[in-house]
């Protein structure tokens, strides 16, 4: 069992070390936050590509029979690279937050301390709660609640990783100073597309292929189930609506900025350009940082 879980316990938190050491050299005007958080990304992005390459597996081999085929992938990612890399993540979101607030200079953030914990969890306490989750039971329902059934299903949850490479390719970009340009606006519209379909759509999917197998109505499922399933369900599932209406808004505020901006600009291209002055001239804004 050790060495199995020195798979995933290895690979996240080494990668995530060569990015930290890497980065700084290659981008030099970078912060510690920056470099903390791009290089959590990157690996969120790497073991996203892995849970989603492993969910299609998975799905592909199991799809004859949803509750009986089985698929060794299913219970050995999660034991090799989910519980790990579950584990680190909540370490390297903390050290994000960390050099984040310390780069601000806050005072408190001098040093690692209980405060700079119980701030973190306070900030991100969805999150931490949405690992914690997955954790305690998404794990026991793989290895033990299953009675080797269900494996398909095991593969359908491995695809909800599949936004977050486009998730943290935003933030990369803005990083990167190019939250302007076509790139970033093509990868919002895939962060939206991804994110609704493998977080939300999935899960009335799910029921649905449940209740073709058994021959009763998607509106049945749920009465088929035992509570603890729909219970386990509605834990993952309502954190990812909430999230998906908070991206929804931070997009709409995104477009009706750049069509303000856009409306602006046109209408002084149509008005006549007053001479310049030197008032405004020394006032104007220098590129962002």
């Amino acid at each position: 069992m050790l060495q199995v879980l020195a798979c995933g316990v290895v690979v996240f938190p080494g990668l995530f070390f060569i990015f930290r050491r890497v980065l700084p050299s290659i981008f030099k005007q970078w912060t510690d936050a920056d470099v903390v958080l791009v290089s959590e990304r990157l690996v969120s992005s790497i073991h996203a590509i892995m849970a989603t390459t492993a969910g299609v597996v998975v799905v592909s081999a199991c799809s004859g029979n949803v509750m009986t085929d089985r698929y060794w992938l299913a219970t050995y990612f999660v034991i090799w690279y989910g519980v790990p890399y579950m584990t680190y993540d909540i370490y390297a979101m903390y050290l994000s937050h960390y050099y984040r607030f310390r780069v601000k200079g806050h005072e408190e953030y001098k040093e690692h301390s209980l405060t700079t914990v119980n701030s973190f969890v306070r900030r991100e306490f969805l999150l931490v709660l949405h690992h914690i989750a997955l954790l305690t039971i998404l794990l026991p329902v793989t290895l033990f609640f299953r009675r080797d059934q269900g494996d398909y299903f095991i593969g359908c949850l491995f695809l909800t990783e599949l936004s977050t490479p486009f998730v943290s390719l935003g933030k990369i970009l803005i990083q990167l100073g190019l939250q302007d340009c076509w790139v970033h606006k093509a990868n919002g519209g895939m962060v939206l597309l991804s994110f609704f379909l493998c977080r939300i759509a999935l899960f009335p999917y799910m029921y649905w292929v449940y209740g073709r197998h058994y021959g009763i109505p998607i509106y049945g499922v749920p009465f088929h189930l035992t509570l603890s399933v729909n219970l386990g369900n509605l834990c993952i599932l309502a954190p990812q609506v909430y999230w998906f209406v908070l991206l929804c808004r931070k997009g709409w505020r995104l477009y009706q900025r750049q069509r303000r901006a856009t409306a602006a600009a046109g209408s002084q291209d149509s008005s006549p350009l007053p001479p310049p002055s030197p008032s405004l001239t020394d006032n104007q804004p220098k590129g962002d940082h």
